[in-house]
């Protein structure tokens, strides 16, 4: 059963599959934010919630994630319902977290896809830094773009610079970030300043690989 939020936009250049994180899902106010300021970048956005979400909705009882392999299926299965073969606008997959993980696990398979999003990639689990998560980053073909708080707990930057990541990689650290991509207020910066500052930074990536 498919629980999925089109957020339309004006005069849109692309399309994105946007996935939630572990935690929580589409209605979270992280990703219905993104979606209204990726929206005002001509960026049409898919939501969606994942099978054990909307088992959590509907029971209001805290359950894990589902196994990689039936959460890429859904996402595989969103894919399939909102793009169609004669479908002109280019696609791209990404998430919040975990979503962002899975997105780039089927994003070289599928082949509806132009590439992919992470906003706050989990590298590895926090305090667990040798037990990371990018094993098929190295060897990416499609264009991805993460966009990383400095001080994520999932990998910092200093962190994710001693990664071996496929050239098709690019990474963007925004000041101070959290894994949320929260900075601190004595940064002087914003939260909403840095949702603005990724949504901007999809925009780019989605013109320079369309």
């Amino acid at each position: 059963m498919f629980d999925i939020e089109i957020h339309k936009a004006t005069a849109p250049i692309a399309r994105l599959v946007l996935a939630h994180g572990a935690g929580a899902g589409k209605e979270h106010d992280f990703m219905q934010t993104m979606a209204t300021l990726l929206n005002d970048q001509h960026i049409d956005v898919v939501l969606f919630n994942f099978p054990y979400m909307q088992t959590i909705n509907e029971t209001g009882k805290r359950r894990p994630p589902d196994k990689a392999d039936k959460l890429l299926a859904h996402f595989e299965s969103v894919i399939d319902h909102v793009v169609s073969k004669s479908d002109a606008l280019p696609t791209f997959v990404g998430g919040k977290s975990m979503g962002g993980r899975m997105a780039s696990m089927l994003v070289d398979s599928n082949e509806h896809v132009n590439g992919c999003v992470a906003l706050g990639y989990p590298f590895h689990p926090p305090g667990k830094p040798e037990k990371t998560r990018t094993a098929h980053l190295e060897s990416m073909k499609k264009p991805m773009l993460i966009v990383q708080g400095e001080r994520d707990t999932f990998g910092t930057q200093t962190e994710v610079r001693e990664y071996s990541l496929a050239s098709t990689i690019q990474c963007e650290f925004l000041a101070d970030g959290d894994h949320s991509l929260k900075p601190r207020k004595a940064s002087g910066l914003t939260h909403q300043q840095h949702l603005e500052s990724a949504a901007k930074l999809i925009h780019a990536f989605f013109v320079q690989n369309t």
